[in-house]
């Protein structure tokens, strides 16, 4: 992406300005040094026996001149002394306005050479959002950088991907502040406890919370249950919700097997659907796959009419002994969570007594979905994927039923640590055609890196090239990424001056020399506080970045904090509301 360089060019009056600043300068040295000579006398004259200066410092100079006054040896001190402490305050005062400018940040300096056009006031709230696009204010990114006094939002038909390394601010400059503005529906997904925490209160005033903690990442209690076999009505469905817990449970790096892996893939999509049609508890898919005997699977399927799944199933369970184990036993790595008791309070209700979560129900709300896992042996993502796909699924529904195929009041999807918790195939298939449905997705990673390694070079770019807004705030050492984004940005021509002498004088010449405006190693260092946006229709900004504290209505947030965190970090358990 090329964008049209920032020229500079000197203009006519340049060496008027510059006597003008010269002559002020020199009048300015004078006064300094014309007060500091008398003071230094002052005080000599304080402290020793040195001569009493006249009380205007005009007389003393002329009194200095005239030899009707003398200087003592020490004011010469006295005026060393006064010139140093006068260089160090002067520093000071400097010091402290750089930074109050341009924060001390070289990129702040840089992103002085960004050239800004019309585009940016569709998203500093001067424009319009598309025709049947929701209008209220949406996600705030940050403060234009220089100024920060333009806040630019996203709209509500805008996707959005943060990359950011830990600890930058992601879930509270982002996440958090996202979550205060949605209008509708929010679902997240998370690895920790504190956006739980931080948003319980505000989500609270606008509907029911939800929290989804089958590992206890939140120590949320089992007081509702979700039915995954509730999103299997067919087989298509069916093999929908066994490729996203077969791509989910399987670590990035793990060896594939083409044959054991699609078969056992296959196998699982029948149970489920065997499972869905049969009124089983979902336990009962991990019970028949431990038992490759037992044929009520297929029985079930037949019932249902679904004699040619049924068909396959027999073919499986008539496999030779070996070959059958690999199958077998590859559909039952995948399920492996549901051998855990604690997760299957999540996901079945023996008793009866609880709530059950509905997805369409949810869509049609006001409420909130925190949807919670941890990576590695034991994690549930594989539910918290599936999960996250069935609410998609059902706002991608409900929108197509809406006017103009868009939801009236957007659901925002916040996806955070989304590459560990939710790894979700189809995501980037989807990203661009959720934009257009009302279904705002805000997809958080850590680095570019992450992104490839969940979805592959190719999924990754999709994301990318489907956001409309792209923000990297800084922790990254990625320098194939921060190359490719060091482009995005652009150049400027930068004005070079050269001199040259020669005895019949001296002659200035001036050309352009063309710069990146932000290099690769301005975004390698990226403050904190600071992020690169790149936005659809515009060229890209530099943004100052405006955390959950720094809003209006923090109070808000301080308060479910402290309702929910409990004091000095001792948490209450957190409860669903209704």
């Amino acid at each position: 992406m090329s964008y049209q360089p920032r020229q500079r060019t000197g203009g006519g009056g340049g060496s008027g300005n510059t006597e003008g600043y010269i002559i002020g300068a020199a009048a300015v040295l004078i006064v300094v040094v014309v007060a500091g000579a008398w003071a230094a006398a002052e005080l000599a004259s304080s402290f020793s026996h040195a001569p009493v200066p006249p009380g205007n410092p005009i007389r003393m100079i002329d009194g200095l001149g005239h030899h009707t006054f003398l200087w003592a040896p020490a004011a010469t001190g006295w005026a060393i002394g006064l010139a140093v402490a006068v260089l160090l305050l002067a520093g000071l005062i400097s010091g402290a306005v750089w930074r109050r400018t341009s924060g001390g940040r070289g990129i702040d300096r840089s992103a002085r050479n960004v050239t800004r056009d019309r585009g940016l006031r569709r998203y500093a709230g001067n424009g319009r959002a598309g025709p049947g696009v929701f209008s209220g204010p949406g996600p705030v990114i940050g403060k234009v950088v220089p100024g920060a006094r333009t806040v630019i939002r996203a709209t509500w038909e805008d996707m959005l991907v943060v990359i950011a390394g830990p600890r930058t601010g992601k879930t509270t400059s982002f996440a958090i502040p996202a979550m205060l503005d949605a209008p509708g529906a929010v679902i997240v997904t998370s690895n920790k406890r504190d956006i739980v925490d931080a948003t319980r209160g505000p989500r609270e005033t606008a509907g029911g919370c939800w929290v989804f903690d089958p590992q206890g990442v939140a120590g949320a209690g089992t007081t509702w249950w979700w039915n995954p076999l509730s999103y299997v009505t067919d087989v298509r469905s069916a093999r929908k919700l066994a490729a996203v817990w077969t791509n989910a449970s399987k670590e990035p790096d793990a060896r594939t097997d083409a044959y054991f892996d699609n078969s056992g893939q296959e196998l699982l999509a029948q149970l489920l659907l065997a499972a869905a049609g049969g009124s089983e508890p979902v336990s009962s898919v991990f019970a028949w796959l431990a038992d490759s005997e037992d044929d009520t699977p297929v029985r079930l399927l037949r019932t249902g009419g679904h004699s040619m799944s049924a068909d396959g199933l027999r073919a499986t369970i008539q496999l030779p002994e070996k070959q059958k184990a690999g199958v077998y036993g590859t559909a039952s790595k995948t399920v492996s969570f549901l051998s855990d008791p604690r997760v299957l309070e999540w996901v079945e209700d023996p008793s009866g007594h609880r709530r059950q979560f509905s997805p369409t129900a949810f869509v049609e709300s006001t409420d909130t979905l925190y949807s919670l896992s941890r990576e590695g042996e034991g994690s549930s993502g594989p539910l918290v994927a599936a999960l996250t796909a069935a609410v998609l699924e059902a706002a991608e529904g409900k929108a197509a039923a809406s006017v103009g195929g868009r939801l009236a009041v957007p659901l925002l999807a916040v996806l955070d640590e989304v590459a560990n918790v939710c790894r979700w195939r189809e995501l980037p298939d989807l990203y661009s055609h959720y934009g257009s449905r009302g279904i705002v997705v805000l997809s958080i990673l850590q680095s570019w890196a992450q992104g490839e390694t969940c979805w592959g070079e190719q999924g990754m770019r999709k994301i990318w090239d489907a956001s409309n807004v792209k923000v990297f705030a800084g922790g990254s050492t990625d320098t194939r990424f921060l190359e490719s984004l060091s482009q995005l940005y652009g150049h400027y021509d930068r004005q070079m001056r050269s001199r040259s002498n020669s005895a019949q004088g001296g002659s200035t010449s001036w050309s352009n020399q063309r710069e990146r405006v932000f290099s690769v190693d301005d975004l390698s260092a990226m403050p904190a506080g600071r992020a690169a946006v790149g936005l659809s229709g515009t060229r890209p900004v530099l943004v100052q970045t405006v955390p959950w504290m720094a809003r209006k209505d923090s109070n808000v947030v301080q308060s479910s904090l402290s309702r929910y965190g409990g004091p000095d970090g001792h948490r209450s358990p957190v409860a669903v509301a209704s």
